[in-house]
C-alpha cells in the first residue's frame, strides 16, 4: 500500500515537473507578442485545462484520508495561503477582462461595428432581459 501510494506521488511530481519544464521552454521559444490571436486562445485554453486538472487533483488530495491524517499544519497553511492568492489573482483577471470586454462590446454596438452574423441584438447599458426559450411543441 505504502509503496504504491509513494509511487503514485512520484509519478505525479514527475508529470508536473515535465509540464512546468515544457511551459518554461515554450515561453522562451515563443514570446506572447509573436503569437497570433488563435495561438493566444489555444495557449490560454491549454493553461486553463491544466489548471483545472491540477485544482481537481488538489481538491481530491485534500479529501484523501492519508493526507488528512498526516499532513502537518504548516503544509496545510501553505496550501491555503497559496490557493487564496491564486484565487484572488484569478478573480482580478476575471473582473478586469470581463469589464474591459463589456466596455469594448458596448462601444462597438453604439458604433454599429458588431458582426451581425454573431450578434443580432443591440447591447444596452442596462442589464438586458434574458430571453427564455419556450417549451417545445411535441405535436
Amino acid at each position: 500500500m505504502e509503496s504504491s501510494f509513494i509511487g503514485n506521488l512520484d509519478e505525479w511530481i514527475k508529470l508536473q515537473k515535465n509540464l512546468l519544464s515544457t511551459l518554461k521552454d515554450m515561453e522562451k521559444k515563443e514570446k506572447t507578442e509573436d503569437m497570433d490571436r488563435l495561438d493566444l486562445i489555444l495557449a490560454s485554453r491549454t493553461a486553463f485545462q491544466h489548471m483545472m486538472r491540477t485544482l481537481k487533483a488538489f481538491d481530491q488530495w485534500l479529501q484523501d484520508p492519508m493526507v488528512i491524517k498526516h499532513m502537518p499544519r504548516e503544509m496545510l497553511e501553505d496550501v491555503k495561503n497559496t490557493s487564496w492568492e491564486l484565487l484572488q489573482r484569478l478573480l482580478e483577471l476575471d473582473i478586469r477582462h470581463t469589464s474591459q470586454f463589456r466596455e469594448m462590446i458596448s462601444k462597438m454596438s453604439k458604433e454599429g461595428k458588431l458582426d451581425p452574423l454573431i450578434w443580432t441584438r443591440p447591447v444596452t447599458e442596462e442589464h438586458p432581459e434574458r430571453e427564455r426559450r419556450g417549451p417545445l411543441s411535441t405535436i
